[in-house]
């Protein structure tokens, strides 16, 4: 079953080049089967082994099978091209000579930093494809119990057995994809790291205790952590550090790509409103709710953090104008608002809101009281950063 996404990269391919990134299963050889249109005149997939041999002895097979057919002015797809970027110079010149929009596919950033600076920075624009979001599957019997149990990565929230899909996937990345970025050849070293990096999920970042608690240098964990990045397992959420009342902490927070993995990371079972973890994972899911919103239809919004030194805390604000609290809580009481205060006090903040679980929208002194269905779906229809915002 297909299940349609919020991404529409139609108008940017009609317009230039793009990269479609994301970790691996989140659905890319599929949206482009499926929901693409038009579709790509030729797809070149490189986890056929004999093609992308081929491609990385000769890179210059690319540009004579396009000639051949004649090719111009249409789309041509790479799937997995992080496999190999000394492909990217052929694609810059049939960009400029034969006008073809490359839709360029990958799990990794970390050798196309290396290869592709140049394309990057003016030819090609750059799109993230995240797991299942609310939007999408919201009527297909969701539950947030069931999200954070099995993720949203599409296999898995669609699995009949997600614990053993979970599973087959973390190792997945330990014997594939980090082995691919040649960074380590100590993979159960790298799998302590991940569990460790999973104990510490919507934390800030402290690379001197995860290395005290792997027993690794710092400069391992922090070399493992950019890995984490570039292979698009995991984001960092930036602190906010303009407030002049209050100063604030300069550390940014790590939250996983996905509710699942850090599930099965930790070995946790079911997680439900009544265990210890689902406050966590509350906050992780709405989270990845404005990471997957930003990335797809806001780019260019800044998404960050604040926390003050004194111990005041907001998890969210985005554009330093509208500031998200996230609490799990049924019935939201003047403790939960106190971060919000605080940092209304600075001046900027144009809209404060506490996403929580009551089950009806309040307002209260200015501050907005919203069911997380309710926020979500504003959300999506562009109706939290407002104009006026």
């Amino acid at each position: 079953m297909y299940i349609n996404r919020v991404l529409d990269i139609g108008k940017l391919l009609s317009e230039r080049s793009l990269f479609l990134l994301g970790p691996r299963q989140t659905g890319k050889s599929s949206y482009i089967r499926e929901q693409l249109k038009p579709a790509p005149a030729l797809i070149y997939n490189l986890l056929d082994r004999n093609l992308f041999l081929r491609l990385l002895s000769d890179p210059s097979i690319l540009r004579q099978e396009i000639e051949a057919r004649k090719l111009k002015d249409c789309i041509v797809c790479i799937d997995e091209i992080q496999k190999c970027p000394e492909l990217l110079d052929e694609v810059h010149l049939l960009i400029e000579e034969r006008n073809i929009r490359f839709l360029l596919t990958g799990s990794s950033a970390r050798k196309l930093k290396k290869a592709g600076t140049n394309l990057l920075g003016g030819r090609g624009r750059i799109r993230i494809l995240h797991p299942f979001s609310y939007s999408e599957i919201k009527d297909q019997d969701f539950s947030l119990e069931k999200a954070m149990y099995r993720g949203m990565m599409p296999p898995h929230y669609l699995s009949s057995d997600p614990d053993e899909d979970l599973d087959a996937y973390t190792n997945l990345y330990l014997t594939e994809e980090v082995s691919a970025e040649g960074l380590t050849r100590n993979l159960p070293r790298f799998a302590r790291f991940l569990q460790a990096m999973a104990t510490v999920n919507t934390q800030i970042i402290n690379y001197t205790n995860i290395g005290n608690d792997t027993q690794m240098p710092r400069q391992t964990v922090q070399l493992w952590f950019q890995v984490l990045k570039d292979t698009l397992l995991g984001f960092e959420l930036e602190p906010y550090t303009a407030t002049v009342k209050r100063k604030a902490i300069e550390t940014a927070k790590f939250y996983f790509f996905d509710m699942g993995v850090v599930r099965s990371l930790r070995r946790l079972p079911e997680i439900t409103s009544g265990s210890a973890d689902f406050g966590e994972f509350f906050e992780h899911f709405i989270c990845l709710e404005l990471k997957a919103w930003i990335d797809y239809t806001r780019p260019r919004t800044h998404f960050c953090y604040w926390r003050s030194t004194s111990g005041f805390e907001v998890d969210c604000i985005l554009d330093g104008k509208v500031a998200i609290e996230i609490k799990s809580s049924t019935l939201i009481s003047t403790k939960h608002v106190k971060g919000l205060r605080a940092l209304r006090e600075e001046g900027f903040i144009k809209r404060s809101i506490v996403v929580c679980r009551e089950p009806r929208p309040r307002l209260v002194n200015g501050i907005e009281i919203l069911p997380w269905q309710y926020f979500l779906d504003l959300l999506w229809n562009d109706q939290i950063l407002l104009k006026e915002c």
